[in-house]
């Protein structure tokens, strides 16, 4: 089924998926060489995988319902040392896989559906490598765009942008999922101007597990929840406001877990907000540049490195990234500059588990980049863009 169009929040801010004019045709990943090995001085250091330099796999979301899109989630793998991307075969049966999230144990992978019926989807990972569709169930909202699970490793939460809800479901000792058990949707605060309702694009917990949050882009607020991890439950529990009309997107935790950078996607800003895990409560700084110049860029994500030491983000209409160093124990960004990415409109990042990578999916140009992560949190280039169909969501399994 083809899902419903998304329209955006505001007049003249372009449509969920961009545009996607001039894209080839293509309903699986096409096998490219390998990636030229990054020219760096140096890499940040992490562990080395003993024996000959190893490969891992990665995952690859899309849109399977528009022109030149995919076939359901592509499959590939990344050389860890230079970055270099094999295709692989393409996992069916999946709907819109538009976002893609992790279990904790390595054996699950879920998918978002992002469609006017939405669902998320449990795809089994085998050691061998293979792939399984454990089935899907309805998320009781409308376009989803975000999921993640839960620390524990029992629930799965997602975000519905259309209908601005978010939803809990539980996880099965197989990773497959149960019934939903909650649904909330965002009544209030009213939505900001031009917005047109709830849009929530983002749900995920805080790094002590304790609370979960929801970034609604429409309602320029973040609530905090706490989850019933018997019940499968939310109940609010805080709220934090942003600029009216700033239309905050996505968030990433600083690993010390006091601090939270937020990109908001119609201001052109990034907020550093301070997280008290005692009670949940998120409290927003001013705005701060993305370094794209006048006009606004569309800020899609942010991630953290795993030493907290370097914050990059994706500016979809700068095509760039953004790259901030991190001061004050999580407390500051301080803006270093902004690099192309080679692509056009990323629209999600990805660091590789040891932060020496890092991965945008470009979807307008239907690519992916890679990165060399310096010591100094310099991004270098590694080599030709990988063709990955109406790429929107990337992501590197450990």
């Amino acid at each position: 089924m083809n899902p419903a169009p998304h329209p955006r929040p505001a007049p003249g801010l372009p449509g969920r998926r961009g545009l996607l004019g001039g894209l080839l045709a293509g309903a699986a990943l096409a096998a490219v060489p390998a990636l030229a090995a990054p020219a760096r001085a140096g890499a940040r250091p992490a562990p080395a995988p003993a024996g000959p330099r190893a490969t891992r796999p990665l995952l690859l979301g899309t849109y399977t319902s528009e022109g030149g899109g995919g076939t359901g989630i592509g499959t590939a793998a990344y050389d860890t040392g230079t970055g270099a991307i094999t295709s692989g075969p393409v996992i069916t049966g999946v709907e819109n896989p538009s976002y893609l999230a992790p279990h904790p144990s390595g054996a699950t992978v879920y998918a978002v559906a992002e469609q006017g019926a939405g669902a998320v989807t449990a795809v089994a990972v085998g050691p061998d490598g293979t792939y399984e569709v454990l089935g899907s169930r309805p998320t009781g909202g409308s376009g989803p765009t975000h999921l993640s699970v839960h620390p524990s490793g029992r629930w799965l939460l997602s975000a519905n942008y259309t209908s601005g809800s978010v939803a809990v479901h539980p996880i099965a000792e197989d990773g497959s999922l149960g019934e939903r058990t909650d649904l909330v949707t965002h009544t209030s605060p009213p939505p900001g101007p031009g917005q047109g309702g709830p849009h929530a694009h983002q749900i995920v917990t805080s790094p002590d597990g304790g609370h979960v949050l929801a970034v609604d882009l429409g309602t320029d607020t973040v609530y905090t929840y706490a989850l019933d991890a018997s019940a499968g439950t939310l109940t609010e529990v805080s709220r934090a406001a942003l600029a009216p009309g700033s239309g905050p997107r996505h968030l990433a935790f600083h690993p010390g877990g006091r601090f939270a950078y937020l990109a908001c996607e119609l201001d052109n800003t990034m907020v550093v907000c301070a997280y008290d895990p005692a009670t949940g409560a998120l409290t927003p700084g001013p705005g701060q540049s993305t370094g794209t110049g006048s006009g606004v860029s569309y800020p899609a994500q942010p991630v953290v490195t795993g030493d907290g030491a370097y914050v990059y983000l994706a500016n979809r209409g700068h095509n760039s990234l953004t790259r901030y160093a991190v001061e004050g124990d999580g407390a500051v960004l301080r803006l270093l500059d902004t690099v192309p990415v080679g692509g056009d409109w990323p629209r999600q990042l990805a660091l590789s588990p040891d932060s020496s990578l890092l991965f945008a999916a470009n979807q307008r140009s239907s690519t992916v980049t890679v990165f060399g992560v310096g010591p100094d949190g310099s991004l270098t280039g590694a080599g030709a863009p990988f063709p990955a169909p109406v790429a929107v969501c990337v992501l590197p399994l450990p």
